[in-house]
């Protein structure tokens, strides 16, 4: 069976690598320079590193196992995660359960109120419960007026912008349950995943695989139309007007886009699919000649800054695998209509300094070496209260013709073990082994 991919991210590769072992001839397209989409990595000081900043939980059992499948399980390595909370000028450790007890901004009693829920949430199973609630409504009630106010809605708001009033609560309890799952009882101090050489090795593995079991990879060559006859996928059409004929196609694509090439797609799947609304993702990436902050991952709760959270990458992983370098990614979410994603690098830039020796006031330009801007336009799904009834299924209206993206996994949230469970799960919708 002749099968055609359009991404070659995570959920793409999955899919064409376990299609290719069942014995289908897969062909993939991707329209940028390389593989790996969302988890595309680059060079930067003398070692590859991920675009867009990148580590696994230890529950991520889809990824763990498709890790150990292609050989690269030995380079896995389990670093422990200093968290950190920039509030009031000043930054809190967030790593263990003492620092939540240590917490200043917060009284004792909203601190234990604030442990009691985390815990709840990691028991709770039934996140149905949870989904014609927000999560501002659930926090409001159960983990105080204040708490929600200094934590959880500066970090709703950092992820979702003006929409996180709206956010299901089901979102949440997928979120907090994924983190906690990378403690020891629920309760320890986080241990968090990553691939020795940068998650880019999977990717790579990935398509290796693929072509050595006879797929095609085209890089650099945007579907722009999807060829339907009689209500069936027939094949696809690149910008070069070559017609790809395939007898089934998967799209890990955008949904705007994925649905831009299909223009005959029924009207009722269609109003599913493009209902869901979309945050971009800005994320700068920068050498350093010295430490910013002894924190991996301090998230921003001051509404005043224009970024959501800095990841100090080698305050995980050794200095030394970056040439005694420091590195540091600066994280934002946003509406691709932002001023601020519209900016160059070098305006970005100079834009975020102010606020970046806010957080360490001996921090210098002159500490900066290399800088570089990654933008993904439909990057963060936003997910409202009832989003599994605006979810589109996978097999569409139109014979042979799948889809597979990020609007498709809730409860959970959005990552590299999710888009490893989607492209198993329409890798098997596909066909049987040939």
């Amino acid at each position: 069976m002749r099968v055609g991919i359009i991404g070659a991210g995570l959920t793409g590769l999955t899919a064409a690598y376990a299609l290719v072992r069942r014995g289908h001839q897969v062909t993939l397209w991707e329209q940028e320079i390389e593989v790996g989409g969302q988890a595309a990595s680059f060079d930067l000081a003398g070692n590859r590193l991920e675009k867009f900043y990148h580590h696994i939980f230890m529950g991520d059992k889809a990824l763990l196992g498709l890790l150990a499948e292609v050989g690269l399980a030995s380079s896995l390595q389990w670093l422990p995660s200093h968290v950190g909370y920039y509030y009031g000028g000043k930054i809190h450790n967030f790593t263990t359960p003492i620092d939540l007890i240590r917490f200043s901004p917060l009284g004792l009693i909203d601190r234990l109120r604030l442990g009691v829920a985390s815990l709840y949430l990691q028991r709770y199973t039934r996140w149905q419960n949870f989904e014609g609630i927000t999560a501002q409504e659930w926090l409001l009630k159960n983990v105080g007026r204040r708490s929600y106010e200094v934590i959880w809605g500066p970090l709703l708001r950092g992820k979702f912008g003006d929409s996180a009033s709206q956010i299901s609560m089901a979102w949440l309890w997928g979120r907090i349950r994924m983190r906690l799952g990378s403690r020891r009882q629920g309760i320890g101090q986080e241990r968090l995943g990553y691939l020795k050489g940068s998650f880019g090795r999977l990717s790579e593995a990935l398509a290796q695989r693929v072509q050595n079991g006879g797929g095609a990879i085209h890089l650099e060559t945007p579907i722009k139309r999807l060829a339907i006859q009689d209500g069936r996928v027939v094949g696809a059409i690149p910008a070069t007007g070559q017609m790809f004929p395939q007898d089934a196609i998967i799209a890990t694509i955008p949904s705007p886009t994925f649905l831009a090439m299909a223009p005959e797609m029924p009207a009722e799947y269609a109003a599913k699919a493009g209902q869901t609304r979309y945050l971009a993702a800005l994320c700068l990436v920068m050498t350093l000649d010295k430490q910013f902050t002894p924190v991996y991952w301090l998230n921003i709760g001051d509404p005043s800054f224009p970024f959501v959270a800095t990841i100090e990458q080698t305050n995980f992983v050794s200095p030394t695998e970056y040439g005694g370098k420091r590195i540091l990614y600066i994280s934002n979410y946003l509406s691709a209509s932002n001023p601020l994603y519209q900016m160059t690098s070098a305006e970005l830039l100079r834009y975020y300094i102010l606020y970046l020796q806010k957080i360490n006031p001996q921090f210098d330009t002159g500490w900066i070496g290399d800088y570089h801007v990654f933008k993904e336009e439909y990057a963060q799904p936003i997910v409202p209260i009832n989003y599994s009834r605006q979810i589109p299924a996978h097999n569409t209206p139109i014979s042979g013709l799948f889809l597979a993206n990020t609007t498709q996994i809730y409860p959970e949230d959005r990552g590299m073990n999710q888009a490893v469970q989607l492209g198993l799960k329409v890798a098997g919708l596909v066909g049987p082994n040939t």
